[in-house]
């Protein structure tokens, strides 16, 4: 049956028009490039079905027909969906219960402090406008693991301390059950990714292409673990090419899946960055890792910091769901403290204690003399002090205590 016969029908019959609702949103993914506010708004206010019908019977507006071009009179919905299901992938539509309604839903308000201009559509200031569907390919639910998910991005020409760190941080943030979200891309993505298959954990790889055809093809080994696993998630049809512009368009949806997004490493001006804005924007919590300070890739991280309430500083899992979880369970422990001897001395203790020789014992008028204080404070700490093995009596005055050697390790 033809797509307009589809449409056809399911006008006759809309309790029965799931399918077709699913083949329309799976054509108008083809039909214009994601992002675009007046599209968007559009399906949201006459229905998928609807839309199909207008743009491909010419009654769409100017601006919505201009949009779609010459892809009015392609049909690829069925062959899209047929590709989906070959290599083990689906399309998720609004109208499904596996929407992530609640992530998505700050694109959704986020539209509303767009500018409708009609004459920008460059990528770079696209709105962040929900998606009309996304294809899947993996195991899990997109709603449950989006449900509690960490975005971790960061450069592509990443340093070894920042692929340490982010593989570390998707280890750690997957054996708490946290959903690792990134772009599949080499550098800090791949290492997010890997961190949280290394732990068994779920992650999800937004992909700027079609599901079938992993991108970068050097890291397909990689996006094939995660689909077996996890997720692939785009939302372009399988077969698309990952075009450049459409890499900042994916930004959108990473920074809006999750509770937050952490940048481990970033230039001034990339990709990372963009997702950190993005994610700003919409509300959600931006944190950074802190690098070297003589590190090129960490200029971006260091600037968000900079940025008064742009960004949280954080170093560990830890870290991460203290600023993103939930209230009451996920706070991070304060940094333990090595404590010794010293710890809880009164000030005359201390400058007592610094007063005692190492080797040679003085008298208490000696002691006090050097630690400008009474003598008669002095006799009051000296015992105390001998208590806690911290000083000694020789016989002839009072020194430092010989500290214990530490026992050997290996």
């Amino acid at each position: 049956m033809t797509l307009d016969e589809d449409l056809e029908e399911a006008a006759a019959a809309p309790d029965d028009a799931m399918p077709v609702v699913r083949r329309a949103r799976a054509w108008l993914s083809r039909a214009v490039e994601p992002g675009t506010v007046d599209f968007w708004r559009f399906v949201d206010r006459v229905g998928p079905v609807e839309a199909v019908r207008e743009i491909r019977a010419g009654r769409a507006t100017a601006r919505i027909l201009g949009l779609v071009g010459a892809r009015a009179e392609q049909d690829e919905s069925l062959a899209d969906l047929r590709r989906a299901e070959r290599c083990g992938a689906r399309l998720v539509i609004p109208e499904d219960e596996e929407w992530p309604e609640f992530p998505l839903h700050s694109l959704t308000l986020a539209t509303a402090e767009e500018p409708d201009d009609p004459k920008d559509q460059s990528p770079r200031t696209i709105a962040p406008v929900p998606p009309l569907a996304l294809w899947v390919r993996g195991p899990g639910r997109l709603d449950e693991l989006a449900d509690r998910s960490v975005a971790i991005v960061g450069s592509r020409a990443s340093t070894a301390y920042g692929e340490h760190v982010a593989g570390e941080l998707g280890y750690q943030l997957a054996e708490r059950a946290w959903t690792v979200v990134s772009g599949g891309a080499f550098g800090i993505d791949a290492a997010a990714h890997r961190g949280a298959l290394a732990a068994d954990g779920p992650t999800i790889a937004v992909l700027a292409c079609g599901v079938d055809r992993p991108y970068p093809a050097g890291n397909g080994a990689l996006l094939n673990r995660i689909a077996d696993s996890g997720l692939l998630v785009s939302e372009w049809p399988p077969g698309a090419a990952p075009h450049q512009h459409r890499f900042l368009v994916r930004n959108r949806l990473i920074a809006a899946l999750t509770r937050g997004t952490v940048v481990v490493e970033a230039a001034a001006r990339s990709g990372a960055m963009a997702t950190a804005n993005r994610a700003k924007k919409l509300g959600k919590q931006v944190m950074a890792v802190p690098g070297p300070v003589t590190s090129a890739m960490s200029v971006g991280c260091h600037e968000l910091l900079r940025e008064q309430e742009a960004a949280r500083l954080v170093a560990t899992a830890a870290h991460v769901l203290d600023a993103v979880g939930d209230f009451g369970v996920d706070l991070a422990d304060r940094a333990e403290r090595p404590r010794t001897a010293r710890d809880g001395l009164s000030d005359i203790a201390r400058r007592v204690l610094d007063a005692c020789p190492v080797r040679v014992g003085v008298a208490p008028e000696r002691l006090a003399a050097v630690a400008g204080c009474d003598v008669l404070d002095v006799l009051r700490v000296l015992p105390a002090l001998e208590l806690a093995e911290l000083v000694q009596w020789s016989g002839t005055g009072w020194r430092l205590a010989p500290q214990p050697k530490p026992a050997p390790t290996g």
